[in-house]
């Protein structure tokens, strides 16, 4: 099933276009005027945000008048859908404009009758008003369903525009009989959105991952205070290695030294001893000698 949107809020049209989800736009003298611009301003800028059909109304109800605005507004862009009322004029115009090539809307459908009758005119789209229909008693959907029906026994090319729906269930059921198209203002295409277990459901996976996140910030925060310590401890084991190598090497100075200082005096001593004896050995010579002499 298509989706149209049913405005002519450029910015509501940009919206869901940017959400990929609309294949058209429906609009109406009633949503244009909402706008405060001019009907061609307006259906102007819609044909550059939305490449689909986009149908645009007719205010005159006469044959003539109608043919005139028609092919005003298909000359716009070709992607311009002639939206006609569901008259008599209305209908003539319609075959005028499938012979012209010029697709068209035929609104304000609240029976299968007039459904019928337009199809047999050639008109590209029905617009059964759902909302309206239901307004006043009747159903709605039900309506939708004839026309599918009808349209598929009898072969017509004819597509079925769901249109004047309120709510999510209207699209469901749409969804289900078969209808070509739905137009759907944007206030219902964002309620289609919604739903309770995919809020609860997101708002539990965000919690997850802010926890998550937590955790696994603590996590780094607890990697980091470890790494920190055992840097610590690997220059404290360092600095204090280095204390016991340079202590180490001291005491081996401190015992080389003192063995040089050790060394040094028993070689001055044994010195002094050889000196010494060489000494009295010549006063002994000399004592002899003089001893001879006598």
């Amino acid at each position: 099933m298509e989706i149209f949107i049913d405005t002519a809020d450029v910015a509501q049209i940009r919206d869901a276009a940017d959400m990929g989800v609309i294949d058209g736009v429906t609009t109406n003298p009633s949503l244009i005027a909402k706008t405060g611009r001019t009907l061609k301003e307006v259906i102007t800028e819609i044909c550059q945000i939305v490449d689909g059909p986009i149908s645009a109304e007719v205010v005159a109800t006469d044959y003539e008048g109608i043919v005139k605005e028609g092919r005003e507004l298909a000359a716009i862009h070709k992607n311009i859908v002639v939206k006609v009322p569901l008259i008599a004029d209305g209908l003539k115009a319609v075959q005028t404009f499938t012979s012209e090539g010029i697709k068209t809307n035929v609104t304000l459908c609240f029976s299968v009758t007039q459904g019928m009758l337009a199809a047999k005119a050639g008109a590209t789209y029905i617009s059964p008003f759902i909302g309206r229909v239901d307004d006043i008693g009747g159903d709605g959907m039900d309506l939708v369903a004839q026309l599918v029906e009808c349209y598929s026994n009898y072969g017509y090319e004819t597509k079925v525009l769901a249109a004047s729906i309120r709510h999510p269930r209207h699209v469901v059921e749409s969804l289900a009989i078969g209808a070509h198209v739905a137009t759907i203002p944007h206030k219902v295409i964002l309620q289609l959105l919604k739903h309770p277990l995919t809020d609860s459901g997101l708002a539990r996976f965000l919690a997850d991952a802010k926890k998550t996140a937590s955790d696994a910030k603590k996590a780094a925060k607890r990697a980091e205070t470890a790494a920190k310590r055992a840097a610590k401890k690997e220059a404290t084991a360092k600095k204090n290695a280095a204390k016991k190598k340079l202590k180490k090497t001291a005491k081996v100075t401190k015992k080389a030294t003192k063995k040089k200082a050790t060394k040094k005096k028993a070689t001055k001593t044994k010195a002094t001893k050889k000196k010494a004896t060489k000494k009295k050995t010549k006063v002994s010579k000399k004592a002899a000698k003089k001893k001879r002499k006598r």
